[in-house]
């Protein structure tokens, strides 16, 4: 017993000694320490604007590498994920988009934004069930999705789907959203005849709300329009 308080006795002392004395960092290595700090603090960033000027000059290749790099690096996920994403979709490379957003999914199950694209991303490869499941997950989680139930109904009126329900999204589009950009496209898809044994409930005329003040949040948009096509892809 004697024998350790005496250690105790001279550690602490020569800890003390230690820390103000040769063993203390020099200020050269201080300095080094916090260069190295600032430089991986600023990284992802750095990584994220040169992302964004290869994407900029539509060399969406290597932009994608460095907006993966950055996320890997503790960039933002939320923010890049969105750049990504679209870089990927511009050179058609729809399934790397769809591999870089489930990753995401399986740490943020609830981003219902990104599970909506998902929905559109499967749609453009052709994995009708899987983008149906996404589009369904996207209304479970929120009922009044204008969007998504658009979504639904072209995808249910375009694989030869079930015409009914399909007719039941695209009222419950026009109900959310009078005035939304697709009314002209799904007051024309609705059904013109009802069959016999539909529920009347589902055929319902839409009844109008208020439009979204435009301020709003709403869903990740990925513009398709320039896209390269599913299978043309670099």
């Amino acid at each position: 017993m004697a024998s350790r308080k005496t250690a105790r006795r001279w550690i602490t002392p020569l800890l003390v000694a230690c820390a103000a004395s040769s063993c203390a960092p020099t200020r050269g290595e201080e300095i080094a320490a916090n260069i190295k700090t600032i430089q991986h603090d600023q990284k992802p960033a750095r990584l994220v604007e040169i992302g964004k000027g290869f994407a900029s000059i539509g060399d969406n290749t290597r932009a994608e590498e460095y907006f993966a790099a950055a996320i890997e690096e503790g960039a933002d996920e939320n923010e890049i994920l969105p750049l990504l994403l679209r870089v990927c979709v511009l050179d058609g490379r729809y399934r790397s988009a769809i591999q870089y957003a489930e990753n995401h999914l399986r740490k943020s199950p609830r981003d219902v934004n990104t599970r909506f694209v998902i929905g559109s991303l499967y749609s453009a490869v052709g994995d009708i069930d899987k983008a149906r499941d996404a589009y369904e997950r996207v209304l479970d989680a929120e009922p009044s999705n204008a969007d998504a139930h658009f979504a639904m109904a072209v995808l249910l009126r375009d694989t030869g789907g079930d015409a009914v329900l399909a007719d039941h999204h695209f009222r419950e589009y026009l109900r959310l959203k009078p005035r939304g950009m697709h009314v002209e496209e799904a007051q024309a898809s609705l059904l013109k005849t009802i069959p016999s044994s539909t529920n009347p409930a589902l055929l319902a005329p839409p009844t109008m709300v208020p439009p979204q003040p435009s301020g709003s949040s709403g869903p990740t948009r990925i513009d398709f329009q320039d896209a390269t096509p599913p299978g043309q892809e670099n």
